[in-house]
């Protein structure tokens, strides 16, 4: 059975999640750059199978589109130009980055290790991709 791929996006890096084969477990995968991330993908594709891809939605508080909006649409277009099969969903990421701040500081890591700024972004892959598997249960 294919994965589900999702991705919290930033300029400096993109956050990358990925579910088990069976679609049961939400999984972090690695961080990228975004002048990266295109041939990332192909090579990831090469030994998996990638049925949709999810992105983080961000949204302002009051559910409009924030400033990082146009960049995260912006790679999204690329990736339908790339891998025009893949389907796209979309799932509102406020408060993802929080909760994986939440996540690490719970975690017991050593204060260097939750400094870690692409540990942040995987888990908030993470995250989002959690969320859109509970809405498609």
């Amino acid at each position: 059975m294919p994965r589900i791929l999702a991705f919290d996006y930033g300029t400096k890096r993109i956050g990358l999640a990925v579910t088990d084969p069976l679609q049961i477990i939400a999984t972090g995968l690695d961080t990228v750059h975004p002048k990266d991330a295109i041939e990332y993908l192909k090579k990831y594709f090469l030994t998996e199978q990638v049925e949709a891809f999810v992105f983080g939605d961000p949204k302002q508080m009051d559910g409009t589109p924030s400033d990082s909006a146009q960049h995260v649409k912006g790679f999204a277009k690329t990736l339908r130009r790339t891998f025009p099969d893949i389907p796209q969903y979309w799932i509102d990421e406020r408060f993802t980055s929080k909760l994986a701040h939440q996540t690490i500081m719970q975690s017991g890591l050593k204060k260097h290790d939750r400094q870690n700024k692409e540990r942040v972004d995987t888990i908030a892959a993470t995250i989002i991709l959690q969320y859109f598997m509970e809405q498609h249960r």
